[in-house]
């Protein structure tokens, strides 16, 4: 370090001497929140940028899908704030109906006590203590995270802001008539006693049974069918056989009855286009109570629809001696019995096929006719599907937006409720006459009215999270600022549960004058729709419990670091693709840190600073060079944020930071900081801008070592606060560029050199630079040496080997005079170690490109590679070769 630079305060010793995570992320985070910047200011002239956190479970803990929903949600917060905007990035969690209400149930379990035992309110009151005492651990974990979110304005779907927002618009839609109630099928959990959404059923293989059944006469000769049926205890409620229109096999008996062998009654054969003719028999039982299918078949033919199971899955209501029989038993007993009296002509078993089951409970869902609560979807559902067609909102990336026109498309009608105690309730009340009636947020039930016992799917209080958290349907100054939100971040698996219900609630109210506040542009919710893939271990594989692979990013944090683990997941993410982490993968992001750590204390220890640049003309090659790729690097890193393409914004500057900044521009400014105190002056402020800049480029992936980095760099308040870099202006050199290339080049091929030549990477070597004035590198000389691990010849110095390097304006030639410094012995082992790996590589290829059979049926593809893989084997072997007749004569 020169002199000029130790007469200032040595800014590298605010740091500590290596980075430990763990001794300054929790600390930083609190004086974050404490300093007030994630808080967004409503009235603030600033342009507005708002974020809705997807509301975790109250029952829930930080999981990888957390964790990379939450890197990118702060990413794109951190980086608008930077860029000058009002930022609202808003945190809440759902009250999670099911999960909650399970959880407190078992806990009374333990007392041999169930919530009957203690009523309705007080069962309520025991899941709000346990969501004040045990819920909502997460919210630590996020802060472990670092996510910048407005903790003043946290938000919880069963508050009574977002809870009489609940029930404002669902009386908004039941007197628009789109809110009615029927009885259809539903996902039945009979562990749980409700039903339950498509989102909350896991498919799974299973082993089972296929029973082929004879229905009809068991004589041959008589009018017979015969159906295949992996649950043989629905045959209890068939009400018909369906057969295709067009299959002369039944034609004669479409539209006649049929005995039902255990119920007595008469089934009917009906001609559906529904049925295949080529599958199985061509003929399908129908139970149109139990089977969603068999449902929508029913309504067609006007069938009757026997419920033949009770709440809890129990053969109930069917006459016979299965009554009060579990499913599964029934199963059993009624084949049994059908196989006595020669109806079963075929048993499969075992016979693997996919089984919905309930994600809460565990068990084998039960499609269920029931009396529920539905919302009618079609106008909804088309304004959302015209939202996107008409660019209101974009889809990112595009190629989801068929996935998303096919659904909304085709969406069916929505069953909101809920057989459950926690949630919101249903405001319908039930007169003693049977009338009923939709009581409002500010409205009272008529005096001897009964509510519906009811609660909401909790889709339904989350669908309207953009803008019941910020107030409405009250007239809020958060609303009129922030909303419509500006990007909504998830992931694909939920495009169709969540986003649209966002979407249709939206657009139902988008008149409303509480959204309008004097905006003329249409209330979507969000402008746009950023749709990550699923985390996945570092095979490929969907993380899970039952694989053992699942990963807590908390065990992440506390090893690696909050920075490493959020720098993992920012440049594995992609637009609608999957991403794959692993143990390898946040090493690496480690890694990455301590590398930008150790080069920025190196960095300040030479009295780097920022400041202004000096006089173009006046600046090295390697000056412009820097300052140019940063421009470039600048451009990329606002380009891909923009278009959400995370993986390419943080891969480019982890490249830019490791091979340009630190393996190159700190090398070369290494030999600068030697030469004049000019030169050496120049260097430290060009380093310092080019840090600072990558310092705040960096920030919104790994805020807690940019923040320690750039306070020591700058002495500034804080980089949360620190404005976005910009690119120079400066039209870029494209001399200094080419200079510095061949530089590179240069001094790249003069150290495979000596690796070739056996010597070891710090020994100096004498060397002669022959040429570099026509390639115009003659300023380029001490760089050359010093990354080179050359020195100047002395006066008898001899040539020992050589080599020539072209490179764009012209070629050098380097001379080395290697005598003494190699372990000729220990070089010939490992040159004849090499070889022999080459030979072996040359003859494997030669052979299988020798083998006419293998030639015909290879893609041509392959065969190339094949062919290229013996070339490279053959040019080292001779390369080999000629180096130890070299070594021959020493």
């Amino acid at each position: 370090m020169t002199s000029a630079a130790s007469d200032k305060p040595n800014r590298a010793d605010a740091l500590p001497k290596s980075w430990d995570p763990s001794q300054v992320e929790s600390a930083m985070y609190e004086r974050w929140v404490a300093a007030g910047y994630f808080a967004a200011d409503p009235a603030s002239d600033k342009p507005p940028y708002s974020i809705v956190l997807p509301p975790p479970n109250v029952t829930g803990s930080l999981h990888m899908g957390h964790a990379l929903d939450h890197t990118l949600m702060d990413t794109l917060s951190r980086r608008k704030r930077m860029q000058g905007y009002e930022v609202l990035w808003l945190p809440g969690m759902d009250h999670a109906g099911i999960a909650t209400q399970t959880v407190v149930e078992k806990q009374l379990a333990v007392d041999g006590k169930t919530k009957e035992d203690f009523g309705r309110e007080l069962f309520i009151d025991k899941v709000w203590d346990w969501k004040r005492e045990s819920g909502g651990q997460i919210q630590g974990q996020m802060r472990h995270l670092g996510d910048g979110v407005d903790w003043s304005r946290d938000r919880f779907t069963m508050d009574e802001g977002l809870s009489r927002a609940v029930q404002t618009i669902f009386k908004r839609l039941y007197d628009a008539g789109l809110i009615y109630r029927a009885e259809r099928l539903v996902n039945w959990s009979p562990v749980l006693k409700t039903g339950i959404s498509d989102l909350e059923v896991d498919y799974k293989d299973v082993d089972g049974e296929l029973v082929s059944l004879r229905y009809g006469s068991l004589d041959d000769a008589e009018p017979h069918v015969i159906v295949a049926t992996t649950r043989v205890e629905t045959m209890l409620g068939d009400t018909a056989v369906a057969v295709h229109p067009d299959d002369e096999r039944y034609r004669s008996l479409v539209g006649s009855t049929m005995y039902h062998p255990i119920t007595g009654r008469q089934i009917v054969i009906v001609a559906d286009d529904y049925v295949d003719p080529e599958f199985g028999s061509g003929a399908v039982k129908i139970t149109p109570a139990h089977d969603p299918n068999d449902f929508e078949l029913g309504l067609r033919h006007n069938l009757p629809m026997p419920t033949i199971m009770d709440e809890t899955g129990k053969i109930a209501g069917t006459g016979t001696e299965f009554d009060g029989m579990d499913r599964f038993e029934a199963r059993e007993k009624i084949r049994l019995r059908l196989e006595a009296e020669g109806r079963v002509v075929a048993r499969k078993y075992p016979y693997t096929h996919s089984v919905g089951h309930s994600e809460r409970s565990g068990e084998p869902i039960e499609p269920r006719l029931s009396m529920q609560w539905w919302v009618k979807v079609e106008t909804l559902a088309k304004a959302a599907g015209d939202a996107v067609r008409n660019g209101d909102v974009k889809i990112h990336p595009a190629s989801q937006e068929p996935r998303w026109f096919e659904w909304v498309d085709n969406m069916h009608d929505w069953c909101i409720s809920r057989q459950l105690w926690w949630g919101h309730r249903i405001p319908i009340w039930y007169g003693p006459e049977g009338e009923i009636v939709c009581v409002g947020p500010d409205e009272q039930a008529p005096e001897g009215y009964v509510q519906d016992p009811d609660v909401l799917d909790t889709w339904f209080s989350s669908g309207l999270w953009p803008f019941s958290t910020m107030g409405w349907p009250d007239a809020t100054p958060e609303l009129a600022k922030f909303y419509p939100t500006s990007v909504l971040v998830t992931g694909y698996d939920i495009l169709f549960f969540w986003v649209a219900r966002m979407m249709m609630f939206g657009m139902f109210v988008t008149d409303d004058p509480a959204l309008a506040a004097g905006k003329t542009d249409k209330q979507v919710p969000f402008q746009d729709v950023f749709l990550h893939g699923l985390i996945r271990d570092q095979h490929g594989k969907k993380m899970s419990k039952s694989r053992g692979n699942g990963i807590d990013p908390l065990d992440w944090i506390t090893e690696y670091g909050a920075d490493a683990t959020r720098f993992t997941l920012a440049r594995g993410a992609q637009p609608g693709g999957d991403l794959s982490v692993g143990t390898p993968h946040v090493t690496a992001s480690r890694s990455f840190v301590t590398k930008l750590f150790n080069a920025t204390k190196f960095a300040l220890m030479n009295g780097a600073e920022p400041g202004e640049l000096p006089a173009r003309e006046t600046l090295t090659d390697a000056d412009r060079w820097i300052l140019d790729r940063l421009d470039e690097v600048i451009a990329d890193t606002d380009a891909t944020l923009d278009r959400y393409e995370f993986n390419k914004a943080f891969e480019g500057l982890y490249h830019f930071t490791w091979d340009e900044m630190c393996d190159w521009y700190l090398e070369l400014a290494k030999v600068q900081f030697t030469e004049s105190e000019e030169r050496a002056a120049a260097t430290r402020i060009v380093l310092g801008n080019v840090l600072d800049s990558v310092l705040r480029l960096l920030h919104p992936a790994i805020p807690f070592v940019t923040e320690s980095l750039w306070q020591a760099l700058t002495g500034g308040e804080s980089i949360v606060i620190a404005a976005w870099p910009t690119v120079s202006g400066v039209p870029a050199d494209a001399v200094s560029d080419r200079r510095i290339a061949d530089t590179q080049r240069l001094i790249t091929e003069i150290r495979r050199f000596r690796s070739d030549q056996g010597l070891a990477d710090k020994q100096k070597v004498a060397a002669k630079l022959l040429g570099l004035d026509g390639a115009d590198l003659v300023a380029q000389q001490a760089a050359v040496a010093n990354l080179a691990r050359l020195t100047e010849p002395g006066a008898d110095f001899a040539a020992t080997a050589s080599l020539e390097v072209r490179l764009s304006t012209g070629t050098v030639t380097v001379e080395l005079d290697t005598s003494g410094s190699i372990d000729l012995d220990a070089e010939r082992r490992r040159l004849e170690k090499d070889l022999a790996a080459a030979e072996k590589e040359l003859a494997q290829t030669t052979a299988k490109l020798g083998n006419e059979a293998f030639l015909a049926k290879a893609p041509e593809n392959v065969v190339d590679k094949i062919k290229g893989r013996r070339d490279v084997a053959g040019a080292e072997v001779d390369r080999i070769k000629a180096r130890l007749t070299e070594l021959e004569g020493k």
